[in-house]
């Protein structure tokens, strides 16, 4: 097994939680509603923890959908949606992944939900790994890691969150 290094404790990992729903804040405050979508399965677990520190700092009406795609498979695969494209019209929508390294998982998702005429869509990331392969970016980034492509990084959510490099 290999070695693992300790990015983010828990505490961290709240604390740049916490900073990322007030940037959200501070940029969608004029807005009266706010769609997170998070790229399942750690994207949609990140989405909905910003969604709650939302509510408690904000009066934004906040909806949390899960968008789910092959992240290997590409265009190959459909993306789903867990509501119809349709209610995102006029929305102001916020994707939200955990690890962004190549970009390939955010162009896609991003590519899916432009479909629907959204007013506006601002990204978001846990983890900005910089090895990008697609012209996408991280409009909010809660850390920007500077790896090697062999390196791995994973991020575990639950009662104890942590951010690993190995």
């Amino acid at each position: 097994m290999s070695e693992r290094t300790l990015i983010l404790d828990h505490d961290r990992v709240q604390a740049k939680l916490q900073r990322i729903a007030h940037q959200l804040h501070e940029e969608l405050h004029e807005e009266g509603a706010v769609v997170l979508v998070g790229i399942a399965p750690r994207g949609t677990e990140v989405a909905e923890r910003l969604a709650t520190m939302l509510r408690k700092i904000s009066d934004l009406k906040v909806d949390v959908l899960k968008l789910e795609l092959d992240k290997n498979a590409g265009l190959d695969q459909p993306v789903q949606l867990n509501a119809d494209l349709g209610l995102l019209k006029d929305r102001v929508v916020v994707l939200v992944d955990d690890v962004l390294m190549s970009g390939r998982t955010l162009m896609h998702a991003a590519a899916h939900l432009v479909k629907a005429p959204i007013k506006r869509m601002t990204t978001v990331v846990l983890v900005d790994r910089q090895h990008r392969a697609f012209p996408i970016r991280a409009d909010i980034v809660g850390l920007t890691l500077s790896t090697t492509l062999q390196e791995h990084i994973s991020v575990e959510l639950g009662r104890k969150d942590a951010v690993h490099l190995s």
